[in-house]
């Protein structure tokens, strides 16, 4: 049932968004509460109880609105865009287990390692690499892999070692990652290309990185042997060959999207969630794993799909919320602090990245921050400098995932190493604001080109 509906309502989503019609449109309002209705059941937690308070606000401010009822069911699109990347996710995963990459970078990790900050390096640069594809599984793959090297360290060294190697770096490779959903909507929404501001997101986070691995010496600087593993030849070259396939295929696929993107006009996700699918298969048939592929990837497929309750539950009611929160007005306070505020650009990118801040910390998922604020900035787009907001909104939305409590890929964290969410941003939160200060300084900076 789950997997009919979701996937339903995606392929309804994206013909609609090549024809337009009011019948496509209430279907979507019509799947979009069954999907909610099946949803609900199996929902969980923090997405479990965001979704319920999401809901109910919107069906209160709908009916504060006095809207027709028909017209309940043409305000839940707004998150559709990011459910279709979910669903389609999958195919680009289950290629990186077929090809053997995560394999092969896992077993890479620690072989030949003897000190603990070169392992920390290197756990840096494999995070890095392994987040672009793997996504959130990045963070339980490469703790497991750690486990069996670190286990001889005292717990809160094992602790902060995991939450600053694996967060840090997998936040620096989403503020460039071609997939990553706040990348996507943020060059939505100031109507950027990819390519015009990969250069910068590159810059920022090598220099990011360069930052963080110079203090390690400081923070591991104990001269602790760590349990050497043979570097086998065999196993360094086909490393080298597994990281160059991975590199052919990010510019195959930011190359094609970028093209599609630039033809049809219509948005960096969208283009995004119409080529994953035909690049994953494309890859194994040239790979020669065409059979295997489909025998992993279906399944795979089935069992995620059945898994996005969460997301559905969480994402649809917060869809209609913003929907309804922006008829509503009532939040023309911040609205209007935001366009106050843009006459003095470095006022206005703090702002931003406050704002990210105080919502991450109260319970909001940067996806809705993100999504909200695209409505609040409506008014003001045109006038602001696009490359500089682009990088703000980036930078500030992808931070949460080292200092919220409430995000996925640290609450997986800190439940595998039984450590408070809090206590874990705590760690993380000094380098997420140097991270936010340097993108808003040379955001601030190319204001002035």
């Amino acid at each position: 049932m789950r997997l009919v509906v979701y996937s339903s309502i995606i392929i309804l989503y994206i013909i609609s968004r090549f024809i337009e019609s009011p019948l496509l449109s209430y279907s979507i309002g019509i799947l979009a509460v069954l999907a909610l209705l099946v949803s609900v059941r199996f929902a969980k937690g923090l997405y479990f109880v965001s979704g319920i308070v999401f809901l109910l606000i919107g069906i209160f401010l709908f009916f504060q609105s006095n809207l027709p009822w028909t017209e309940l069911l043409l305000n839940f699109e707004t998150m559709l865009g990011m459910l279709s990347l979910f669903l389609f996710l999958p195919f680009i995963n289950s290629l990186i287990r077929v090809g053997g990459y995560d394999k092969s970078l896992s077993l890479f990790l620690d072989q030949g390692i003897t000190k603990l900050k070169k392992l920390y390096t290197r756990s840096f640069f494999v995070t890095h690499l392994l987040g672009l594809f793997l996504n959130i599984a990045t963070i339980p793959l490469l703790s497991r892999s750690l486990d069996r090297t670190l286990n001889q360290f005292p717990k809160l060294t094992i602790d902060k070692f995991k939450t600053q190697s694996l967060l840090r770096s997998y936040a620096l490779c989403l503020s460039w990652s071609p997939m990553e959903i706040m990348v996507s909507i943020s060059l939505d929404m100031t109507n950027n290309t990819y390519l015009a501001i990969l250069p910068i997101l590159l810059f920022i986070a090598f220099l990011l990185m360069v930052i963080d691995l110079s203090f390690t010496s400081n923070r591991y600087q104990e001269e602790i042997a760590v349990t050497a593993f043979e570097m086998r030849e065999s196993t360094t070259s086909r490393m080298k060959k597994k990281v160059s396939e991975m590199i052919i295929l990010l510019i195959i696929f930011i190359s094609a999207v970028s093209v599609l993107q630039n033809i049809l006009n219509k948005g960096y996700l969208f283009s995004i969630v119409l080529l994953l699918l035909p690049i994953s298969i494309g890859w194994a048939i040239l790979n020669r794993r065409t059979k295997r592929y489909f025998q992993i990837t279906i399944p795979h497929w089935i069992e995620r799909t059945n898994n996005l309750p969460n997301y559905f539950f969480m994402f649809l009611s917060a869809g209609f919320f913003v929907a309804m929160l922006t008829y509503s007005g009532h939040l023309a306070f911040l609205q209007k602090a935001f366009i106050d505020s843009s006459k003095h650009s470095l006022l206005f990118f703090c702002l931003i990245a406050l704002y990210f801040i105080v919502s991450a910390l109260i319970g909001f998922h940067p996806l809705v921050s993100i999504t909200l604020i695209a409505q609040l900035l409506q008014p003001i787009l045109p006038e602001v400098s696009s490359i500089s907001l682009t990088l703000v909104l980036i930078a500030s939305s992808v931070a949460t995932v080292m200092y919220s409590p409430y995000n996925l890929s640290l609450s997986i964290l800190a439940e595998i190493i039984r450590v408070n969410p809090y206590r874990i941003g705590w760690w993380n939160i000094p380098f997420a604001l140097l991270y936010m200060g340097i993108a808003i300084g040379i955001a601030y900076l190319l204001t002035f080109f």
